[in-house]
C-alpha cells in the first residue's frame, strides 16, 4: 500500500491525462472486506450526539476518494460496538469554582501569630490590624497575643539599648583613635619642620663658612671666643651682646629694650644709604640684625674738643630706624629689572620695604662684599624662626582651647568651675602616674567613659570599684592640685548618678534584708551612708502608713486597735532589726529616734480612737492592754517603749470622730 501511496499524489508535478473523480461519502454499516481492510481501517457508525461528521465535498469513487475519506473520518478502536449507546460523560469537578474560605480560629487553639512585616509598615492602622487579627479570638488568645506583643516590645527595647551602647562605645573608641592620630600628625609636622631647619642651616654653614661675619669686630666688641657658648651661658652671652650694642649705638635702647631671648645675630658692617629716585649716596650707615628686629644706625662725626682725647674714633653710631622682621621685606636689588647701568650700580644693594609705602635702599661700601649674602641668608632664617615660634604658640593656644572645649563639651558642669577650666590650658604638660605609667588627663576621660557605661548598664559592683580606684588616684596626687581637683570633680558627679541608681533599688527592696545590706554596703563605699539611712527609714515609714490605711474600722474598736498596734510595732521591730544588721552601731541613735517618732504617731491615732470612750473603762482598758502587749515585742531588739504607749501628752485637745481609721 505504501508503494501505491507513493505513486498516487494529488500534487504531482506531471499533468495527468484524466482527472480523478472523488465519490460522495457513504454510510458504513457493516465490516469492510479483507481486501479493503488493508487500505483503510473499519469505521463504525458514530452517533450524532457523540461525533458529528464534517461536510465533505462531493467527489467520484476511487483510491483518491478513499484517502480523502480516511483523512476526514473519526477513528475508533477495533472493539467498538456500534449498537452500544454512547458513554455518559463524567460530571466535571466543582472544587475550583467553590470559593475558599478561611475557617475561623478554633476557640481553644493557639493565639494568633504576630506579623512583624505588618508592624513595620509605616501605613499601619493599629485598630484595624487588631480588629482583623482578634476578631474571633477568645479571651485567653487575646491575653496570649498581648503577652507576645509585650515580649516583642521588651526585645526591641533591649536591642535598641544594646545598639545605643555599642554605638557609644565605638564612638568613644574612634574619638580616641582620632585624637591619637592627631597628636602623632602634630609631632610629625614638628619633626619635619625641625628637619627642614637643620638641613637649611647645615647647607648654609657648609656653603658660607668662609663668609661668616665676626660679631665682635665692629660695634659690639665681642671676640671669637665669646661666640663659642653652651646652653648654660647662652643667656649671659646674649645679655652681653645687648649691653655692648647699647654702649656702641647711641639711642638703640629706645628702639630695642632689653627682653628675654633678644640677641644680636649679625653685625652687617658699614653700608651706604641711596636715594630712591637717583640712586645717589645720601649717608653712611651700619646695619645690625637681631633675632626679631633690623636696626639701622647712621654714622656721624664726633665733635672734637680740646679737653678730650683725639686718639678716640672720629665717628659715632646713632640709632636711626628699627623695624620688626615680620613687618618688613628685604629684597635683593640685583634680581630687580633695572637698566644696564643701574644693574651694575645696584648689584650690591638691598631694599627694605616697610609695612607702609616706605622703602629704603642700602648698598655695601665694598663691591661684591660677602656681608650682603650673609645678611640676606640670616634675615631669611630669622624670619622663619619667628614664624615658627608664632606658629608653635598659636598651636599651643589652639590646643589649649581645644582641650577646654573638649572637656567642657563632654561635661557642661565644668563650665561652672572657671578657675579649674582656666588651668586646663596647660593640660598638654600635665601628666599623672598610674601604676608606674605616665598618663595625661585624656586617660581620666577614658576611665570616666567606662564608668558611664557601667552606670548605664547598672553594673554596680564594677562601677563602685572604679570609683574607689579613681578616688585613691586623686588622693595620691598631692603635688598636682589641678589634676586632683579635676578628677575629684568628675568622680563626684558620677558618684551622685550611681548613688541615685542604688537608692532607687533600695527604696523598692527595703523589705529584703539581703538586698538591703548589699545596697547599704555600696552606698557606704561611695560615701553616701547618710542618704542610705534616710532613704531606708523614709521607706519604712511610708510602709507603716500604707499598711495602717489597709486596716478598716468595721464597728469593733478593740479589733481595730489590735490591728493598728500590731502593724505599727511589728514594722518597727523588723525595721530596727534590719537596721542593726545593715548599718554601723554609731548610726543606731537615728533609728531609735525614728522608732520613738512612730510610737508617738501611734499614740495620736490611739488617743483619737479612744477619745469617745470612758477613760479607765472596760473598752478603754482592753484597748490599752492590747496596744502595750504588742509594744512588748520591741524588747526583742533592745527597745522598751511600753511606757510611751498611751501617754497623756499625745492626747488631742478636742474630741475626734471615732471609727474613721488613720485618716480621721
Amino acid at each position: 500500500m505504501s508503494e501505491e501511496r507513493s505513486k498516487i499524489s494529488l500534487r504531482s508535478g506531471k499533468r495527468r491525462k484524466s482527472r480523478p473523480t472523488i465519490s460522495a461519502p457513504r454510510q458504513i454499516s457493516h465490516p469492510i472486506a479483507q481486501g479493503d481492510a488493508q487500505q483503510r481501517a473499519p469505521v463504525p457508525p458514530i452517533p450524532e450526539a457523540v461525533a458529528r461528521p464534517r461536510p465533505r465535498p462531493p467527489a467520484a469513487g476511487g483510491k483518491t476518494s478513499d484517502l480523502v475519506k480516511r483523512r476526514y473520518s473519526t477513528r475508533f478502536g477495533q472493539d467498538f460496538d456500534a449498537t452500544a449507546p454512547p458513554p455518559i460523560p463524567a460530571v466535571p469537578s466543582l472544587d475550583k469554582y467553590v470559593q475558599k474560605q478561611v475557617p475561623p480560629p478554633s476557640r481553644g487553639g493557639a493565639a494568633p501569630t504576630i506579623d512583624i512585616r505588618a508592624l513595620r509598615d509605616p501605613n499601619l492602622v493599629p485598630d484595624q490590624y487588631v480588629a482583623s487579627v482578634l476578631s474571633d479570638a477568645t479571651e485567653e488568645q487575646i491575653r496570649k497575643f498581648e503577652e507576645s506583643l509585650r515580649q516583642l516590645k521588651h526585645r526591641a527595647s533591649a536591642d535598641l539599648q544594646q545598639n545605643l551602647l555599642q554605638n557609644r562605645t565605638q564612638f568613644i573608641k574612634i574619638s580616641k583613635e582620632a585624637e591619637k592620630l592627631k597628636g602623632e600628625m602634630r609631632a610629625l609636622r614638628n619633626l619635619m619642620a625641625e628637619l627642614k631647619t637643620n638641613t637649611t642651616a647645615l647647607r648654609s654653614a657648609s656653603n658660607k663658612s668662609d663668609q661668616a661675619g665676626d660679631l665682635g669686630d665692629i660695634g659690639t666688641g665681642l671676640s671669637k671666643r665669646d661666640k663659642r657658648s653652651s646652653v648654660a651661658d647662652r643667656s649671659a652671652l646674649w645679655n652681653s651682646q645687648m649691653q655692648a650694642l647699647y654702649k656702641n649705638v647711641e639711642g638703640s635702647q629706645k628702639f630695642l629694650p632689653n627682653a628675654a631671648g633678644r640677641h644680636v645675630v649679625q653685625n652687617a658692617g658699614p653700608w651706604i644709604e641711596l636715594d630712591n629716585a637717583t640712586y645717589k649716596s645720601r649717608r653712611a650707615v651700619q646695619i645690625f640684625l637681631l633675632n626679631d628686629h633690623l636696626l639701622i644706625a647712621s654714622r656721624k662725626k664726633r665733635k672734637v674738643e680740646a679737653s678730650h682725647d683725639t686718639r678716640g674714633p672720629m665717628s659715632k653710631l646713632v640709632a636711626d630706624r628699627c623695624w620688626s622682621l615680620l613687618d618688613i621685606e628685604v629684597v635683593d636689588m640685583a634680581s630687580t629689572g633695572e637698566s644696564s647701568g643701574g644693574r651694575n650700580k645696584l648689584a650690591d644693594a638691598i631694599m627694605v620695604r616697610g609695612g607702609g609705602q616706605e622703602s629704603f635702599i642700602y648698598r655695601t661700601e665694598k663691591a661684591e662684599d660677602p656681608e650682603k649674602k650673609t645678611l640676606l641668608l640670616n634675615v631669611r632664617k630669622a624670619v622663619e624662626e619667628l614664624r615658627k615660634g608664632l606658629r608653635s604658640e598659636m598651636e599651643a593656644n589652639n590646643k589649649a582651647r581645644e582641650t577646654i572645649n573638649y572637656f567642657a563639651s563632654r561635661d557642661p558642669g565644668l563650665l561652672q568651675k572657671t578657675k579649674l577650666l582656666e588651668t586646663l590650658s596647660d593640660v598638654k604638660d600635665m601628666l599623672i602616674e598610674v601604676d608606674g605609667k605616665q598618663h595625661n588627663l585624656r586617660w581620666v576621660e577614658s576611665q570616666m567613659d567606662e564608668l558611664d557605661i557601667d552606670i548605664a548598664l547598672q553594673r554596680v559592683e564594677p562601677a563602685v570599684a572604679r570609683v574607689e580606684k579613681l578616688k585613691g588616684l586623686a588622693r595620691g596626687l598631692k603635688n598636682n592640685v589641678v589634676a586632683q581637683d579635676f578628677i575629684n570633680f568628675k568622680v563626684e558627679e558620677r558618684c551622685s548618678k550611681l548613688a541615685s541608681v542604688i537608692l532607687r533599688d533600695l527604696e523598692t527592696t527595703h523589705n529584703v534584708q539581703g538586698k538591703m545590706k548589699r545596697n547599704v554596703s555600696w552606698l557606704t563605699r561611695l560615701g553616701f551612708e547618710d542618704r542610705a539611712r534616710e532613704a531606708y527609714l523614709a521607706a519604712r515609714a511610708d510602709t507603716i502608713h500604707k499598711r495602717t490605711r489597709q486596716c478598716i474600722f468595721q464597728g469593733d474598736l478593740h479589733l481595730y486597735i489590735w490591728q493598728i498596734s500590731f502593724v505599727y510595732f511589728m514594722i518597727i521591730h523588723n525595721t530596727v532589726q534590719c537596721f542593726q544588721g545593715c548599718f554601723p552601731p554609731p548610726m543606731m541613735s537615728t533609728c531609735v529616734k525614728w522608732a520613738k517618732e512612730q510610737v508617738e504617731a501611734f499614740n495620736l491615732i490611739l488617743a483619737r480612737q479612744l477619745s469617745s470612750t470612758e477613760r479607765g473603762g472596760e473598752v478603754w482598758t482592753q484597748c490599752m492592754e492590747r496596744a502595750k502587749e504588742h509594744a512588748k515585742m520591741l524588747s526583742e531588739v533592745g527597745l522598751d517603749f511600753v511606757n510611751l504607749v498611751g501617754r497623756e501628752e499625745a492626747t488631742p485637745t478636742g474630741p475626734g470622730p471615732v471609727g474613721l481609721g488613720v485618716g480621721a
